[in-house]
């Protein structure tokens, strides 16, 4: 059976283009800088939040480590360039959900997610022994949409007016990847 592993005990991940390394207290400022940014927050679901301190940082993205949240700080080129997470990891029924935000923006659209998300893939398929890995996006998120399904990823539902965005209800995708799907997927068959 699969286990929880606290952050301590995470550790680095190195893909094509992108190191995951485990995310800590000394990232937070960096945090606070993407999260409030606008063309940032526009995707990660904070266009209603006021703008993030570090205190909001350090009890909603740091805390959760310590119990059943995996995260880690994604780099590329020797600096940090996003932050994954793998949430609410349920070693009884095998299954955990993904969050992801590349913070730098000229590394949107250039393959970094998609290696961050494979190495995590990865990971939760084969030293958690999960067997589902789950997101939510937004629906008009076309970028990120292609991502998901290139790493294996499978559209399951749409979730109607399921949050705001400047005060207008929008539509999000829930999407799901199983283990033995992302053995056949495009990413891990570049492996």
């Amino acid at each position: 059976m699969a286990r929880v592993m606290k952050m301590t005990e995470t550790r680095a991940l190195t893909g094509a283009k992108v190191c995951l390394r485990p995310l800590g207290e000394h990232d937070l400022p960096t945090l606070q800088i993407w999260f409030n940014d606008p063309d940032v927050r526009h995707w990660l679901h904070q266009s209603e939040r006021p703008e993030a301190t570090l205190e909001d940082i350090r009890e909603r993205i740091l805390r959760p480590t310590e119990q059943n949240t995996i995260a880690w700080v994604i780099e590329a080129d020797g600096r940090p360039i996003g932050v994954l997470r793998l949430m609410d990891i349920d070693p009884y029924h095998r299954r955990c959900e993904l969050a992801i935000s590349i913070g730098e923006k000229e590394y949107w659209g250039r393959g970094y997610g998609t290696d961050a998300i494979g190495q995590a893939l990865g990971y939760a398929f084969g030293v958690l022994e999960l067997g589902r890995v789950g997101l939510l996006t937004d629906a008009d998120n076309a970028r990120g949409i292609r991502c998901y399904e290139k790493c294996g990823f499978v559209r399951e539902g749409v979730l109607r007016h399921h949050r705001l965005r400047y005060g207008r209800p929008l539509d999000m995708v829930f999407m799901g990847a199983l283990g033995e799907e992302w053995e056949r997927s495009e990413v891990r068959g570049q492996k």
